[in-house]
Protein backbone atom coordinates (compact mmCIF):
# COMPACT_ATOMS: atom_id res chain seq x y z
CA UNK A 1 0.00 0.00 0.00
CA UNK A 2 1.47 3.41 -0.31
CA UNK A 3 1.20 5.62 1.95
CA UNK A 4 1.02 9.73 1.48
CA UNK A 5 2.56 11.75 4.22
CA UNK A 6 1.62 14.92 5.89
CA UNK A 7 3.48 18.13 5.79
CA UNK A 8 4.20 17.53 9.55
CA UNK A 9 5.46 13.76 8.88
CA UNK A 10 7.47 14.66 6.21
CA UNK A 11 9.24 17.39 8.32
CA UNK A 12 10.16 14.71 10.68
CA UNK A 13 11.62 12.46 7.45
CA UNK A 14 13.58 15.37 7.01
CA UNK A 15 15.19 15.19 10.35
CA UNK A 16 15.83 11.31 10.16
CA UNK A 17 17.52 12.13 6.39
CA UNK A 18 19.62 14.75 8.20
CA UNK A 19 21.23 12.25 10.55
CA UNK A 20 22.16 9.92 7.48
CA UNK A 21 23.65 12.72 5.45
CA UNK A 22 25.52 13.62 8.47
CA UNK A 23 26.67 10.05 9.03
CA UNK A 24 27.85 9.60 5.24
CA UNK A 25 29.85 13.34 5.34
CA UNK A 26 31.59 11.50 8.52
CA UNK A 27 32.35 8.70 6.76
CA UNK A 28 33.68 9.91 3.56
CA UNK A 29 35.91 12.08 5.26
CA UNK A 30 37.30 9.40 7.40
CA UNK A 31 37.88 6.82 4.25
CA UNK A 32 41.24 7.12 3.14
CA UNK A 33 44.12 4.58 2.30
CA UNK A 34 44.77 2.00 4.64
CA UNK A 35 41.40 2.85 6.78
CA UNK A 36 39.26 -0.61 8.21
CA UNK A 37 36.06 -0.99 6.29
CA UNK A 38 34.83 -1.98 9.83
CA UNK A 39 36.28 1.36 11.15
CA UNK A 40 33.76 3.42 8.68
CA UNK A 41 30.74 1.49 10.02
CA UNK A 42 31.59 2.40 13.30
CA UNK A 43 31.53 5.86 12.14
CA UNK A 44 28.18 5.75 11.11
CA UNK A 45 26.86 4.41 14.19
CA UNK A 46 28.53 6.56 16.38
CA UNK A 47 26.76 9.72 14.79
CA UNK A 48 23.47 7.47 14.50
CA UNK A 49 23.78 7.04 18.34
CA UNK A 50 24.64 10.73 19.65
CA UNK A 51 21.67 11.72 17.42
CA UNK A 52 19.22 9.58 19.54
CA UNK A 53 18.64 7.92 15.80
CA UNK A 54 18.48 3.95 15.50
CA UNK A 55 20.30 2.04 12.56
CA UNK A 56 17.90 0.82 9.44
CA UNK A 57 20.29 -1.93 8.07
CA UNK A 58 21.50 -3.66 11.21
CA UNK A 59 19.89 -6.94 11.53
CA UNK A 60 17.49 -5.60 8.60
CA UNK A 61 16.04 -9.57 6.62
CA UNK A 62 14.55 -9.18 3.87
CA UNK A 63 13.18 -12.36 1.96
CA UNK A 64 16.10 -12.45 -0.61
CA UNK A 65 18.85 -12.34 1.73
CA UNK A 66 20.00 -15.92 3.66
CA UNK A 67 20.24 -13.96 7.21
CA UNK A 68 19.80 -10.40 8.60
CA UNK A 69 22.07 -7.50 7.71
CA UNK A 70 25.08 -7.57 9.88
CA UNK A 71 26.16 -3.96 9.85
CA UNK A 72 25.00 -0.16 10.22
CA UNK A 73 26.37 0.88 6.43
CA UNK A 74 26.36 -1.15 3.22
CA UNK A 75 30.18 -0.41 1.32
CA UNK A 76 30.62 -1.76 -2.20
CA UNK A 77 34.06 -1.23 -3.63
CA UNK A 78 34.89 -1.61 -6.50
CA UNK A 79 33.22 -4.48 -8.44
CA UNK A 80 30.85 -4.34 -5.79
CA UNK A 81 27.09 -2.66 -6.58
CA UNK A 82 25.12 -2.52 -3.44
CA UNK A 83 24.77 -4.30 0.06
CA UNK A 84 28.65 -4.66 0.77
CA UNK A 85 29.36 -5.74 4.62
CA UNK A 86 32.40 -4.26 5.75
CA UNK A 87 34.63 -6.28 6.69
CA UNK A 88 38.50 -6.12 7.90
CA UNK A 89 40.16 -5.82 4.82
CA UNK A 90 41.65 -2.02 4.29
CA UNK A 91 40.94 1.00 1.26
CA UNK A 92 43.58 0.90 -0.83
CA UNK A 93 44.91 3.68 -3.13
CA UNK A 94 42.65 4.23 -5.95
CA UNK A 95 39.90 2.44 -5.22
CA UNK A 96 36.06 3.37 -5.87
CA UNK A 97 33.67 3.28 -2.36
CA UNK A 98 29.78 3.41 -2.27
CA UNK A 99 28.59 3.80 0.77
CA UNK A 100 24.81 3.51 2.03
CA UNK A 101 23.22 4.69 5.23
CA UNK A 102 19.98 4.12 6.52
CA UNK A 103 17.97 5.60 9.99
CA UNK A 104 15.16 5.88 11.65
CA UNK A 105 14.24 8.75 14.34
CA UNK A 106 11.17 9.35 16.26
CA UNK A 107 9.62 6.21 13.54
CA UNK A 108 10.79 7.87 10.28
CA UNK A 109 12.88 6.46 7.86
CA UNK A 110 15.96 7.96 6.03
CA UNK A 111 18.11 6.80 3.22
CA UNK A 112 20.96 8.07 1.25
CA UNK A 113 24.03 6.82 -0.85
CA UNK A 114 27.31 8.19 -2.16
CA UNK A 115 30.15 7.01 -4.09
CA UNK A 116 33.40 8.45 -3.71
CA UNK A 117 37.28 7.64 -4.94
CA UNK A 118 39.90 6.65 -2.38
CA UNK A 119 43.39 8.67 -3.01
CA UNK A 120 44.47 8.86 -7.16
CA UNK A 121 41.08 8.93 -9.05
CA UNK A 122 40.79 7.21 -11.93
CA UNK A 123 38.72 9.53 -14.54
CA UNK A 124 36.76 6.55 -16.03
CA UNK A 125 35.62 6.12 -12.07
CA UNK A 126 35.04 9.97 -12.14
CA UNK A 127 33.13 9.44 -15.12
CA UNK A 128 31.03 6.92 -13.86
CA UNK A 129 30.10 8.31 -10.31
CA UNK A 130 28.99 11.90 -12.15
CA UNK A 131 26.78 10.08 -14.47
CA UNK A 132 25.17 8.48 -11.09
CA UNK A 133 24.70 11.63 -9.65
CA UNK A 134 23.33 12.98 -12.75
CA UNK A 135 21.02 10.51 -12.82
CA UNK A 136 19.83 10.88 -9.58
CA UNK A 137 19.78 14.73 -10.31
CA UNK A 138 17.05 13.68 -13.39
CA UNK A 139 15.41 10.95 -11.30
CA UNK A 140 14.39 13.46 -8.64
CA UNK A 141 13.67 16.90 -11.27
CA UNK A 142 10.88 13.85 -12.38
CA UNK A 143 9.04 13.10 -9.40
CA UNK A 144 6.65 15.68 -9.67
CA UNK A 145 2.93 15.98 -9.38
CA UNK A 146 1.49 14.23 -12.31
CA UNK A 147 4.02 12.75 -13.65
CA UNK A 148 4.33 8.60 -13.41
CA UNK A 149 7.06 6.71 -11.74
CA UNK A 150 8.35 5.39 -15.49
CA UNK A 151 9.15 8.93 -16.01
CA UNK A 152 11.68 8.49 -13.04
CA UNK A 153 13.12 5.46 -14.55
CA UNK A 154 13.31 6.46 -17.91
CA UNK A 155 14.91 10.05 -16.75
CA UNK A 156 17.87 7.32 -14.54
CA UNK A 157 18.05 5.11 -17.84
CA UNK A 158 18.56 7.87 -20.50
CA UNK A 159 21.79 8.91 -18.37
CA UNK A 160 22.78 5.28 -18.18
CA UNK A 161 22.20 4.81 -22.14
CA UNK A 162 24.32 8.03 -23.01
CA UNK A 163 27.23 6.72 -20.67
CA UNK A 164 27.28 3.23 -21.91
CA UNK A 165 26.47 1.55 -18.64
CA UNK A 166 24.45 -1.22 -17.02
CA UNK A 167 21.83 -0.81 -14.64
CA UNK A 168 21.24 -3.72 -12.78
CA UNK A 169 18.12 -5.68 -13.33
CA UNK A 170 15.08 -5.84 -9.98
CA UNK A 171 16.73 -3.21 -7.80
CA UNK A 172 16.11 -0.05 -7.69
CA UNK A 173 14.93 2.52 -5.67
CA UNK A 174 11.14 2.08 -3.20
CA UNK A 175 8.56 4.65 -1.16
CA UNK A 176 9.79 5.07 2.52
CA UNK A 177 8.15 6.35 5.64
CA UNK A 178 8.03 4.50 8.94
CA UNK A 179 9.40 1.34 7.20
CA UNK A 180 12.92 1.82 5.02
CA UNK A 181 10.97 -0.33 2.34
CA UNK A 182 7.39 0.76 1.43
CA UNK A 183 5.49 0.79 -1.75
CA UNK A 184 6.35 1.50 -5.23
CA UNK A 185 9.02 0.17 -6.11
CA UNK A 186 10.97 2.62 -8.24
CA UNK A 187 12.78 1.08 -11.35
CA UNK A 188 16.24 2.62 -12.65
CA UNK A 189 14.78 1.78 -15.73
CA UNK A 190 10.96 3.08 -17.17
CA UNK A 191 8.48 4.34 -19.82
CA UNK A 192 7.66 7.65 -19.49
CA UNK A 193 3.95 8.10 -18.81
CA UNK A 194 3.93 4.64 -17.18
CA UNK A 195 3.09 3.21 -13.65
CA UNK A 196 2.04 4.94 -10.46
CA UNK A 197 1.06 8.64 -10.68
CA UNK A 198 2.71 10.71 -8.36
CA UNK A 199 1.21 12.59 -5.83
CA UNK A 200 2.31 14.88 -3.16
CA UNK A 201 3.05 13.77 -0.07
CA UNK A 202 4.75 10.63 -1.70
CA UNK A 203 8.08 9.87 -0.41
CA UNK A 204 10.66 8.26 -2.25
CA UNK A 205 14.24 6.73 -2.31
CA UNK A 206 15.49 6.71 -5.76
CA UNK A 207 19.04 5.28 -6.27
CA UNK A 208 20.30 5.33 -9.51
CA UNK A 209 23.20 2.25 -9.60
CA UNK A 210 25.07 1.95 -12.76
CA UNK A 211 27.82 -0.75 -13.84
CA UNK A 212 30.73 0.64 -15.82
CA UNK A 213 31.24 -2.62 -18.28
CA UNK A 214 27.76 -2.21 -19.53
CA UNK A 215 26.40 -5.25 -18.37
CA UNK A 216 22.73 -5.33 -16.49
CA UNK A 217 23.46 -8.45 -14.96
CA UNK A 218 24.63 -8.96 -11.49
CA UNK A 219 26.24 -12.31 -9.50
CA UNK A 220 25.69 -12.46 -5.88
CA UNK A 221 28.67 -13.45 -3.09
CA UNK A 222 28.43 -16.11 -0.59
CA UNK A 223 27.50 -13.56 2.25
CA UNK A 224 24.64 -13.69 0.33
CA UNK A 225 24.04 -9.75 0.49
CA UNK A 226 26.77 -8.20 -1.66
CA UNK A 227 25.88 -8.06 -5.24
CA UNK A 228 28.82 -7.85 -7.90
CA UNK A 229 28.86 -6.81 -11.47
CA UNK A 230 28.88 -9.79 -13.67
CA UNK A 231 31.68 -8.46 -15.99
CA UNK A 232 33.82 -7.57 -13.00
CA UNK A 233 33.33 -3.80 -13.91
CA UNK A 234 33.14 -1.22 -11.67
CA UNK A 235 30.19 0.27 -10.37
CA UNK A 236 28.69 3.40 -8.42
CA UNK A 237 25.21 4.12 -6.52
CA UNK A 238 23.73 7.48 -5.39
CA UNK A 239 20.84 7.88 -3.55
CA UNK A 240 18.22 10.61 -1.70
CA UNK A 241 15.08 10.47 -0.07
CA UNK A 242 12.57 13.10 -1.45
CA UNK A 243 9.46 14.20 -0.81
CA UNK A 244 6.98 15.23 -3.62
CA UNK A 245 5.09 18.29 -3.08
CA UNK A 246 2.96 20.86 -4.89
CA UNK A 247 5.92 23.11 -4.83
CA UNK A 248 8.65 20.08 -6.50
CA UNK A 249 10.45 17.72 -5.25
CA UNK A 250 11.96 18.08 -1.63
CA UNK A 251 15.18 16.39 -1.03
CA UNK A 252 15.25 15.00 2.91
CA UNK A 253 18.52 13.43 2.76
CA UNK A 254 21.05 16.65 2.46
CA UNK A 255 23.09 17.85 5.73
Amino acid sequence: MVEIKTPGEIQAMREAGRIVAQALTHVAKHATTGTPVTELDDIAATVIAEAGATPAFLDYHPPFAPTPYPAVICVSINDAIVHGIPGRHRIRDGDLVSVDCGAYLDGWAGDSAISFTIGTPDPHDQALIHATEQALAAGIAAATPGNRIGDIGHAIATIATAGGYGVPTDFGGHGIGRRMHEDPHVPNRGRPGRGLTLRPGLTLAIEPMFIAGGDDHYRTAPDGWTLHSRDGSRAAHSEHTIAITDDGPLILTLP
